[in-house]
C-alpha cells in the first residue's frame, strides 16, 4: 500500500473512533442528565446542560459521521454502517431540536439512541474497514 494512502487509511480510521468515542459517550450524556443536572455547576459542568452546546455537538457528530461513514462505504461497500447511523442522526436531530421542547424524558431517550446507534454505526464501519484490510510487505501494521 502506497504511503499517502496508508496516511488516509490511519485518518479515516482515526475518525471513526474519534465519532464512536463522541457518540457513545453523547449517548451517555444524555442518559445521565436527567439524573445528574442538578449536580453539574457543582463540578463547574454546567455547560454541559446547555441546549446550544448540545446542539453543537450533535451537529459535530453528525458531520463527522456522514464524512467517515461515506468515505468507509466508498472503500468497502457494504451498506450496514450507514443503515445503522442514519436513522440515529435522525433521532440525534429531531432530539435536539424538536422533542426538547416536549419533554426532558422525550429528549433523553431520542438522543440516547440516536448516540448509540451512530457510535454502533462507527464501529460497525471500523471492523469492517479492518476486515477487507490486506496485508502486504509494504503495509506498516
Amino acid at each position: 500500500m502506497d504511503a499517502p494512502r496508508q496516511n488516509k487509511n490511519r485518518w479515516w480510521s482515526l475518525a471513526d473512533r474519534v465519532g464512536a468515542t463522541a457518540s457513545f459517550l453523547c449517548a451517555i450524556h444524555c442518559a445521565a442528565l436527567p439524573f445528574v443536572l442538578a449536580l453539574l455547576p457543582f463540578f463547574g459542568l454546567g455547560f454541559l446542560a446547555d441546549h446550544a452546546f448540545e446542539r453543537g455537538f450533535v451537529m459535530f457528530a453528525c458531520a463527522l459521521a456522514l464524512i467517515s461513514l461515506i468515505s468507509g462505504y466508498r472503500h468497502h461497500h457494504r451498506p450496514l454502517p450507514l443503515l445503522l447511523a442514519l436513522p440515529g442522526l435522525a433521532l440525534l436531530i429531531i432530539g435536539v431540536t424538536f422533542a426538547e421542547k416536549y419533554s426532558v424524558g422525550l429528549h433523553s431517550v431520542l438522543v440516547t439512541c440516536g448516540g448509540l446507534l451512530v457510535a454502533g454505526a462507527h464501529f460497525v464501519n471500523l471492523r469492517t474497514h479492518r476486515a477487507m484490510h490486506v496485508h502486504g510487505p509494504q503495509c506498516a501494521h
